[in-house]
């Protein structure tokens, strides 16, 4: 008698769990159904214009990469190859001279 009593909810989770499930297979079926329509082109497809968003984006991180490691060498060459003077240094004297003023 005591499993009747543990039977009926556990049927009732069965039973929610289900409807989940037929609403979640209803969703994936609707999202790819709705990829490349009958009267549709393939360029109002989701799929490809989320690769072609991918693959630019991909692009700009490489170049970023790139454009900072030639950055790098190039300071580093700088750095060694000439008297390059000390920034933080400088910007910092230059805040002093403004906030004093004026002699």
């Amino acid at each position: 008698m005591a499993d009747d009593k543990d039977s009926l909810p556990k049927l009732k989770d069965l039973a929610f769990l289900k409807n989940q499930l037929e609403r979640l297979q209803q969703r994936a079926e609707d999202d790819v159904g709705s990829g490349v329509g009958q009267d549709g082109s393939l360029l109002s497809s989701p799929f490809l214009k989320g690769f072609l968003a991918s693959y630019v984006v991909a692009k700009l991180r490489a170049s970023a990469v790139l454009d900072f490691a030639a950055g790098t060498c190039t300071g580093i060459y700088a750095a060694q190859a000439y008297a390059v003077p000390n920034v933080e240094k400088t910007v910092r004297d230059y805040l002093r001279s403004l906030r004093k003023g004026p002699d």
